[in-house]
């Protein structure tokens, strides 16, 4: 009987499948013989998991373009999944400024990590042989954008939790809080809400001001009514939470503790465990509230607690045009917020941002998202609703244009690079290959299909304005 060759894609942008080359045997007989004798390979015992990860030195790129896929791939072999494996890393390098993903990685995996590279020079001359492997992930990256704008596997496959509960689980952690109905099940009224605001490297001199602002005036309202009992069944005017401005670089490890911190804005204080990702981990595991901008700082919010919301404040994308700079709202990652159904997902006003942040906005958002968890929002949440507008534009006309979605979400060497290595704001905002001008590839133009008569009828559906600020050249 004759088998196909595998084809699998190692890696989030490699675009070329791996097929492995493979070797006939007619007998049994033969196959022992050629192990057994001919070969007598080392055997690399347990389960081995191999894919390729090119950005070690960010972590949000480590665990969702790399470690994540991976994952999936193996939760498609239960009980696999639940034990521990080694890690076969195609692209690893020994530089420092990659210990911690490669610490997390190991922890996470149970084993250890090899280095594909090593494992091709020790094979001259000798035969390795795995006792299980398993290889082939490259669709189910974080920026492997889906028609329903979901991180791959995280609905259907359950792998947004189970990846989370693993995580805590290796690292000595007990899970967060199960809710399995709503947001308001095992909550403790007397006790405010806890929320953090992320530093992001997106946040501007202004922006930082307009936060604190809003920091401050919710603090001050919680110091103010934390210890009041309402008469007759009142209710406070606004739920009690308390907020505080943070950054990851700083909450470390016992062996990395700092006695003082040189950004005036940062509240928090020194988390103490045993490893930079365990400290992580244990902000996360009783935050209700996860406050940021787009890119790396998003990348935690599958370890929030079961019924927590995460506030996505956006950043800002630029359109040139001759001699002006165009800006609209970008948001990035809510494709993994989509993909988390345990949380809600909550968005600055997509019309509003290019402003910049404000502080009454900040405060509504903030309060919203205690309410939205006080009213008890039901889990798990529907995808759609965890979108910003513009990600549900992006869904309809996925809906409506298959030739654009294939081309926006197909990782084939059919499709053009440029048109995948995209996010969605940068679609509806026609800018880069998706520009009725398309962008130069070196003796050619890529232009993106794109139904732009669509395009436009949905922006007004969704109330998503053209580019509300102009931004000289000369000052950008």
């Amino acid at each position: 009987m004759a088998f196909p060759l595998p084809e699998v894609r190692i890696g989030a942008f490699i675009m070329s499948p791996f097929n492995p080359n493979r070797r006939r045997f007619y007998s049994y007989i033969d196959l022992e013989e050629f192990v057994s004798h001919k070969i007598n390979p080392t055997v690399i015992p347990n389960t081995t998991v191999y894919f390729d990860q090119p950005w070690l030195s960010n972590i949000g790129h480590a665990l969702f373009d790399g470690l994540y896929p991976a994952y999936v791939a193996l939760i498609r072999f239960q009980p696999k999944h639940l034990q521990p494996f080694r890690i076969l890393l195609h692209t690893m390098s020994d530089n420092g400024k990659y210990s911690f993903s490669q610490n997390v990685y190991n922890v996470f995996a149970g084993l250890d990590t090899m280095n594909a590279s090593v494992l091709e020079t020790m094979s001259a001359g000798r035969w390795f042989a795995f006792q299980e492997i398993v290889m082939g992930s490259g669709n189910m990256c974080q920026r492997c954008l889906q028609s329903n704008l979901q991180l791959p596997g995280g609905i259907e496959l359950n792998g947004s939790k189970l990846f989370r509960d693993r995580m805590y689980k290796q690292h000595k952690l007990s899970p967060p809080t199960i809710r399995k109905n709503h947001s308001f099940e095992r909550q403790y009224l007397r006790r405010p809400l806890k929320a953090y605001v992320i530093h992001n490297k997106r946040f501007t001199d202004d922006d930082k001001i307009e936060i604190q602002a809003a920091i401050d005036e919710i603090n001050k309202y919680t110091a103010a009514n934390k210890n009041q009992t309402t008469e007759n069944g009142e209710k406070l005017r606004w739920p009690l939470v308390h907020v505080t401005y943070t950054s990851y670089p700083l909450i470390v490890a016992r062996e990395e503790a700092k006695s003082q911190f040189s950004t005036p804005i940062i509240q928090s204080k020194t988390i103490i465990s045993n490893s930079k990702m365990m400290a992580h981990l244990q902000l996360l595991q009783n935050m209700d509230i996860h406050i940021t901008g787009p890119g790396t700082g998003q990348m935690y919010q599958t370890f929030l607690p079961d019924g927590s919301v995460n506030i996505n404040l956006g950043g800002l994308g630029y359109k040139k045009q001759k001699n002006i700079t165009k800006t609209y709202t970008s948001f990035l990652e809510q494709y993994v917020t989509a993909g988390t159904p345990y949380i809600k997902g909550l968005y600055y006003p997509i019309n509003e941002r290019p402003l910049g942040i404000k502080r009454e906005i900040v405060v509504q958002l903030i309060r919203k998202a205690a309410q939205l968890i006080l009213n008890a929002f039901t889990i798990p949440v529907h995808p759609r609703e965890n979108l910003a507008s513009d990600g549900q534009l992006f869904t309809e006309m996925c809906e409506q244009d298959q030739q654009f979605c294939m081309a926006a979400t197909e990782r084939s060497e059919k499709n053009s690079f440029w048109c995948i290595n995209t996010w969605p704001e940068e679609i509806i905002n026609e800018n880069g290959p998706w520009s009725s001008k398309g962008i130069i590839d070196g003796d050619k133009t890529v232009m993106c299909p794109c139904n732009r008569t669509l395009l436009h009828q949905l922006r007004r559906k969704y109330n998503i304005d053209y580019h509300v600020k102009i931004i000289s050249n000369k000052t950008l």
